[in-house]
């Protein structure tokens, strides 16, 4: 007798990448997945539009560098090409109304104070991150106080000058959406650590921003989808989950009911409310999928006729600290050929929240006059196309890039994010260990979730589930080289600690210090 047609041996709720490549690997296991996607296409977060105007552009992610070698593997297997983001030319800060062009991954500071605050910054966040272990954060010897902490008491403990505090807050905005009073400074140093450290998260070349794929990011699900064929079922949202029988009984919108062995859950854990569990979540798992919002971003692709940035002498990398300007960061988006020339830019955080009400024409209009006033260019106002797309409106992701963890979360509730409830296993680049928030995260979570299947089911032993990655040899990472004085700079505390301010210098000079460090004198 043949089993009815939908039964599987495991069900994957999630199109994106992490369950896509959950199936893929339980399929070339010789088992039979199912995948059950809510949207009408596969890829998830990641979203690649077709059109004349852009022939491909990502509107989801795009970005992979060194060190992401499992979605380097899988584009390397279908034959995707990357190709390296320009910064031939110089990039730009943008502070307090001027244009300073730099080389490198972080913006100079030429004020002494401003450096050694800065310096002292990065150094303090990667020596805590190296506390951190990456597959258990909660267990950090100082996990319970660093998780009552925001990044902004952090930054308010740390940072001496305004221009510190400025650049330390755009940093948690473009690398997790979010603002630093919302983030947990444990989660986000945790965060910043699984990506390699504050140098390979923020950099573009030799940095998580390397590369892009021509043709767009969707293609890598598209070829896992097309590999799978007819086991990857879209317009299909699931509402109930139910394992109080002999096989997991999972029910879609659309009245579908498919039974498996186990099932994989590949979407992010907030959207884990809207399904219906029988029996019902265990207390934390249920508390836990309440308490993870995702992170606010539009990204914003405006085209023109031509590259003026370059002819300028500017990359199109443009790091913008100003608290009315839409966009914090840039970066060409230009095709490898050198046609359809672009700028990329992202509104985050506090900012997309402010402008969601807006017009589509008025952000565009707000996005070409910063563009022109950062790069002294009247083309800037002139763009022939332009594309947004605004993930928080996205009913089946909720936001982007990632899930946040507000204080206080990662130490009560962290230790169940992956852990599987009954036959129910749980996949999602929130559960991974490296590069979580980004595709590489979303592979790593789906290969290691079928490999915990395949590990109950005896196919494989429990010291098979996570494995490594051998390094990408067509991307390979070279080292961060830090300088003397990177390594040994002291802080602004330590500095006037050693200079013996208190007894020596004048009441004015101490007045002074004040007045930098709110702001009140000028950067340089």
């Amino acid at each position: 007798m043949t089993a009815p047609s939908n039964t599987y041996d495991v069900i994957v709720v999630g199109g994106g990448i992490s369950g896509l490549s959950a199936a893929k690997l339980l399929k070339a296991s010789g088992l039979k997945p199912v995948v059950l996607e809510a949207r009408d296409r596969v890829g998830g977060r990641t979203f690649t539009v077709r059109n004349k105007e852009t022939t491909y552009v990502d509107l989801g992610g795009a970005y992979i560098g060194p060190t992401q070698n499992r979605i380097l593997r899988l584009a390397k297997e279908y034959n995707v090409k990357t190709y390296k983001v320009n910064e031939e030319e110089s990039l730009v800060h943008y502070v307090k109304g001027k244009s300073y062009p730099f080389k490198g991954s972080f913006p100079p500071m030429w004020n002494p104070f401003a450096l050694m605050d800065y310096n002292n910054l990065w150094r303090k966040m990667d020596e805590m991150g190296a506390e951190i272990p990456r597959e258990a954060p909660w267990r950090a010897p100082h996990a319970e106080e660093w998780d009552k902490m925001t990044m902004k008491q952090l930054f308010d403990k740390t940072c001496w000058t305004g221009a510190a505090q400025r650049f330390a807050t755009l940093f948690v905005n473009v690398n997790v959406t979010s603002e630093p009073h919302e983030v947990s400074a444990l989660w986000f140093l945790w965060y910043v650590k699984q990506c390699g450290g504050t140098m390979r998260i923020f950099s573009t070349t030799n940095g998580g921003q390397e590369r892009k794929f021509v043709g767009g990011s969707s293609q890598i699900s598209e070829c896992m989808a097309e590999e799978l064929g007819d086991l990857v079922k879209l317009e299909s949202p699931v509402y109930s989950v139910d394992q109080t029988g002999d096989k997991v009984v999972v029910e879609t919108l659309n009245k579908e009911t498919y039974k498996a062995k186990y099932v994989i859950l590949a979407t992010p854990p907030g959207l884990n409310m809207k399904m219906h569990f029988n029996p019902e979540m265990p207390p934390l798992r249920n508390q836990l999928i309440s308490r993870v919002p995702m992170g606010s971003v539009i990204k914003c692709m405006m085209y023109y006729r031509e590259n003026f940035w370059r002819k300028k002498g500017y990359c199109g990398s443009m790091v913008i600290e100003e608290e009315e300007a839409p966009i914090g960061l840039t970066l060409d988006d230009t095709k490898p050929d050198g046609t359809v020339p672009a700028i990329m830019g992202f509104i985050l955080a506090r900012k997309c929240r402010r402008l969601a009400g807006l017009t589509k024409e008025e952000r565009k209009k707000r996005i070409c006059e910063i563009y022109s006033r950062v790069l002294g260019s009247e083309e800037a106002l002139h763009p022939v196309h332009y594309e947004e797309k605004n993930w928080c409106e996205e009913e089946y992701s909720g936001g982007c890039y990632t899930a946040y963890f507000p204080p206080g979360i990662l130490t009560q509730y962290g230790r169940v994010l992956r852990e599987p409830i009954g036959r129910l296993y749980f996949a999602g680049t929130e559960t991974a260990t490296e590069w979580s928030g980004y595709m590489e995260g979303a592979i790593q979570a789906g290969e290691r979730a079928a490999r915990e299947i395949m590990c109950a089911m005896g196919k494989i032993p429990a010291s098979q589930i996570w494995q490594p990655e051998p390094e990408s040899i067509e991307v390979p990472a070279h080292p961060f080289v830090t300088t003397f004085w990177e390594r040994n700079l002291p802080s602004v505390g330590g500095f006037l600690k050693f200079v013996g301010i208190t007894s020596i210098l004048s009441f004015a000079t101490a007045a002074g210090l004040t007045a930098y460090k709110k702001g009140l004198l000028s950067r340089s």
